[in-house]
């Protein structure tokens, strides 16, 4: 606490220093700094991309930032600063969204398309704190909007296939566009087969099926008064896990929003936009299709957030500022019946998540100050109440076997504050930023009960007694860039105060069947964590281009130990080539060996690898219809490989061809 006072000290300092300061009126808007991956407009997929019509989880890997925890062919776990779901903060369009497994087979980026996201924004540590509290950062992923014109109807169709996996896709849009209405819609179908690893064996378990359906309308009252409505439903069924014990037989969400949006007229409100919104997830784990099962197990969850945000952006003199209110409530159930192989023996049920019902209401600042015409400064705040209660009574009692003087409700306060420093003139640029932030525990570290982990096969036991996990955090970024060629270096430093991880407790019996023992949350006095990452560039030609990634990690507690799902040194290079309707692009990407790994967490050395890609596409017209194909080999020479990333090891595709083809009209 006496850190965070003293931080909170010198930033507002800087702040005060920063207003006092008499200014002229300012007409340049600072440089925010932060990552966007651009996907592309529905009309435009197939310009920007290797693979038009990868998934979500492919295209976040991009980034230097994100990495992805992979458990099957489907719904990979993304990981901001090397840092899980638990720290970090995933958005679709500001709105909050829950999980609803246990095992985290349905993070939030498995309810979306490629079809129908424009971009995604990615914000490091306590920068992406406008729509709660984080540690590691932020992903918000922003949806394709036609906007208001004279387009009229506007229509596209996609297709592809891969060989491994004999994976088929196939999706449509249809938009109308006039001055004052506009209605998207996307449809988006994939369905794969199990794959085969670089030794042409066949990796069990690794086959899905899924459809997403989205929809977005908006309605003009006035040039500066728009109504916005949106819809997804997304549904998979027979979703195999390879890297697990147990397969889903159903994930489904419906995701829902109502936006008003006012530009008023002459003033210093810029924009002033209100969105209500409401989410419902279901999933079902299921172990039917498994060949030797000890016990049958049903392990439906559910999470269903009501929630809202109201944000305010304005210029005031040099200040260009944000003033967020956003408050969600959200209930999270998990259960669990397992089944005697004997009939004649009772079920066994219990809850896993004991009907938690978080209320969360936040209020958030950012003021983003035009010191001059290369440099700004950028302060945020934010205050948070996080509030717990425990519905279930049955769940209660449950945990009060080892908390017996657990209170069914917890109430936290979570502030966080951050400053950030740029310049940039002549092509150079550089920053840094100071920050501080918490987090509260969430509902499988407070109140999860016997969730069992397969990566270091270990059942798992909350603590609701759990104090916040904090983070000091310290970034640097400097960067240079000419006509032909740019360069950008970034590195971020987390101290984070109050680590939560799961420790064993010897006395306590597991409840699942071959399960190493019980670990329960608890709190490690500070872990450290490290990235750094390097992206080049360089224009050899008008139609020939090189990139470059180089990204470094580091993590360890306070005993010197290694932290779990930390990368080893990973690099990707590419090599495109542009003229007119063609486009090629060779690219290799790979990891150096795992060496910094942890034992204690499950964990084991992963060699290094390099893989081979190449693709090529041509895109054509014929009166009003637009045509684009592109057809690529992932891993050209097969190999066999799986990264730190992947649980419990589980090999990667081997050679993969692939054909995507796009007409828009």
């Amino acid at each position: 606490m006496k850190n965070f006072i003293l931080f909170t000290g010198l930033c507002f300092s800087i702040f005060q220093i920063s207003f006092a300061q008499e200014k002229p009126i300012d007409t340049i808007t600072p440089k925010d700094l932060k990552e966007v991956i651009v996907i592309g407009k529905k009309s435009q997929l197939f310009q920007n991309q290797a693979k038009p019509l990868a998934t979500i989880d492919e295209y976040l890997q991009q980034s230097t930032k994100v990495d992805m925890i992979r458990r099957g062919s489907y719904a990979w776990e993304p990981m901001i600063n090397t840092m899980t779901t638990e720290r970090t903060l995933i958005t679709i369009d500001g709105m909050r969204i829950f999980s609803a497994c246990t095992d985290k087979m349905d993070p939030i980026t498995s309810y979306v398309e490629v079809s129908n996201l424009s971009e995604a924004t990615i914000k490091s540590g306590q920068q992406g704190s406008c729509h709660g509290a984080t540690i590691g950062g932020s992903i918000d992923l922003q949806r394709n909007r036609s906007g208001f014109s004279n387009l009229g109807w506007d229509t596209s169709v996609n297709a592809g296939f891969e060989t491994n996996s004999k994976q088929k896709i196939i999706g449509s849009a249809i938009n109308y566009v006039e001055r004052s209405f506009y209605i998207d819609t996307d449809f988006m179908f994939r369905e794969a087969d199990n794959y085969t690893d670089g030794k042409g064996q066949e990796v069990l378990f690794s086959q899905f099926r899924k459809f997403n359906i989205s929809s977005t309308s908006g309605f003009a009252f006035d040039t500066n008064k728009v109504l916005e409505g949106s819809v997804i439903y997304d549904k998979a069924t027979n979703v195999g896990y390879p890297a697990l014990p147990m397969d889903v037989s159903l994930a489904e969400a419906l995701i829902t929003s109502l936006k008003f949006e006012y530009v008023p007229e002459s003033s210093k409100i810029e924009n002033w936009e209100t969105k209500i919104y409401y989410n419902t997830i279901t999933h079902k784990m299921d172990d039917t299709k498994r060949p030797s099962v000890p016990i049958h197990m049903d392990m439906p969850g559910w999470s269903d957030t009501f929630g809202f945000y109201s944000k305010v952006k304005g210029v005031l003199s040099s200040h260009h500022f944000i003033a967020d209110l956003n408050s969600f409530y959200n209930r999270s159930v998990a259960e669990m019946t397992m089944y005697p192989a004997d009939s004649n023996e009772k079920l066994m049920f219990m809850y896993t998540w004991p009907d938690v019902k978080t209320f969360y209401t936040a209020l958030f600042f950012e003021d983003n100050i035009a010191l001059n015409c290369h440099s700004s400064l950028k302060f945020s705040t934010s205050l948070a109440n996080h509030y717990n209660l425990v519905s279930s009574q049955l769940g209660l009692e449950s945990l009060r076997i080892f908390y017996p003087k657990m209170k069914d409700s917890k109430n936290r306060i979570l502030p966080s504050i951050s400053s950030n420093y740029s310049y940039d003139e002549n092509g150079f640029s550089y920053g840094f930023g100071l920050a501080f932030g918490e987090r509260a525990p969430s509902v499988s570290e407070g109140y999860g009960f016997y969730l069992f982990n397969s990566f270091d096969q270990f059942d798992y036991i909350g603590s609701p007694e759990l104090r916040n996990e904090n983070s000091l955090e310290g970034s640097v970024t400097i960067g240079y860039k000419t006509q032909k060629w740019s360069a950008k270096m970034s590195s971020s430093y987390f101290h984070i105060s109050n680590y939560i991880v799961g420790k064993p407790e010897e006395i306590l019996v597991p409840m699942t069947i071959g399960a190493s023992g019980v670990k329960i949350y608890t709190a490690l006095d500070y872990a450290t964590i490290f990235n750094a990452d390097l992206n080049l560039e360089y224009q050899f030609l008008e139609v020939l281009k090189w990139k470059g990634q180089l990204v470094y990690s580091y993590g360890k507690d306070f005993e010197d130990q290694n932290l779990p799902f930390i990368s080893p040194l990973r690099y990707f290079s590419s090599l495109n080539y542009k003229k007119g309707k063609f486009t090629s692009e060779i690219a290799v990407q790979g990891n150096a060996t795992q060496t910094q790994y942890s034992p204690f967490y499950g964990e084991d050395k992963t060699p290094d690898y390099a893989i081979l890609n190449f693709d090529s596409g041509y895109s054509f017209a014929f009166e009003k219809v637009k045509c684009n194909v592109k057809i690529g080999i992932e891993n050209i020479f097969d190999t066999y490989y799986s990264t730190f990333s992947d649980w419990n090891s589980i090999p990667r595709k081997g050679r993969n061809f692939f054909l995507n083809l796009a007409f828009n009209y």
